[in-house]
């Protein structure tokens, strides 16, 4: 039977323990909060993470790093990106050399801008063939809660995509498979810089056509970027683009979102990042993506605007601002 260990107890992390029981994969978290661990194997709850939800039953938990990767055929990863490297370079020599290696990070690293896919393989030397990653329209709360949804599993290797879609397939999570790696990541990092300028325009009081004009063209940049990077534009279409970017830059449930909509309400971008349960990947996410597409020559309107802000460069009034002033053009081609 294939066995599966979270690294990381977080929401997410939790969360994604939670599908794989369910669908009726043993699996074991690993995190350093004794107390949450006790709160997720004990009660079935992560209560400091997301109040008011019951997990699946049977989800083993442990600080013990080699008691947790021993024998696992999936190791899912689930910690703030920027901080994924150093975690799993300590932890890689526990992981057993057949395991297939899931990202659940949706962050570009500051720094080396590689996508969390690359970390992985450079810290644990990993081949593409045994690193997935899962993105989608993902808000935790809402899987938690057994509410329906889908999810993209993506790898080099389509049989790895199947065995981790095998795994967490069950009546609430159905998991499509696809090789194009470098799209489904862009996607699902780069929505968090878009969620952070919708909230920005939510804050401030503007309506849906404001929130359709961001949402809109934020796809359009993500693509651009994406088929610069050798994606299929067919991704961006799909579940793991405009899917997880209309869940992330619409709800509530969103950290980006939140975060932007607080900095549009006045408040500062520490007290916002303070106030945040969690980590908003999208601060941190928009600058590595705007220096990596600038050198890539490709036009980042949005997230310039977003990084400008964020920057302290110009009130969040007048972001929307400095894109409607841009020049005109035809909106294809």
């Amino acid at each position: 039977m294939i066995r599966a260990a979270v690294i990381g107890a977080g929401a997410w992390g939790t969360t994604f323990a939670s599908v794989l029981t369910d669908a009726g994969t043993p699996t074991t978290v690993w995190g350093r909060n004794a107390e949450v661990l006790a709160d997720i194997s004990t009660f079935g709850q992560n209560s400091k993470a997301l109040p008011g939800v019951t997990f699946a039953s049977g989800i083993q938990t442990t600080m013990d790093a080699e008691e947790a990767l021993t024998d696992a055929d999936i190791v899912a990863i689930a910690v703030p990106a920027q901080r994924s490297r150093d975690i799993v370079a300590e932890l890689a020599p526990l992981i057993s050399r057949n395991a297939i290696i899931v990202s659940l990070m949706k962050g570009i690293e500051t720094g080396t801008h590689q996508r969390m896919s690359q970390v992985l393989q450079e810290v644990t030397g990993a081949g593409p063939d045994r690193v997935a990653v899962v993105s989608g329209p993902n808000l935790a709360r809402e899987i938690a809660l057994r509410q329906p949804t889908a999810t993209v599993v993506a790898s080099a290797e389509a049989e790895a995509a199947e065995k981790v879609a095998a795994a967490t397939a069950s009546g609430y999570f159905r998991p499509y498979t696809n090789t194009d790696v470098v799209g489904v990541e862009l996607c699902g990092a780069y929505k968090n810089v878009i969620a952070v300028g919708v909230g920005v325009s939510d804050g401030l009081g503007f309506g849906n056509n404001t929130t359709a004009t961001v949402i809109t063209r934020g796809l359009t940049e993500i693509t651009r970027l994406g088929l610069a990077m050798g994606a299929r534009p067919e991704t961006f279409s799909g579940l793991a683009g405009m899917g997880d970017l209309i869940a992330t830059c619409a709800s509530p449930l969103s950290r980006n979102h939140t975060l932007g909509k607080r900095i549009g309400e006045g408040m500062s971008l520490a007290d916002a990042i303070a106030a945040s349960q969690g980590t908003a990947e999208g601060v941190s996410t928009a600058r590595s993506i705007q220096e990596f597409a600038h050198g890539l020559g490709v036009d980042v309107p949005i997230c310039d605007a977003v990084v400008t802000m964020l920057d302290g460069q110009v009130r969040p009034e007048q972001v929307l601002g400095l894109l409607l002033s841009r020049p005109r053009k035809a909106e294809v081609g």
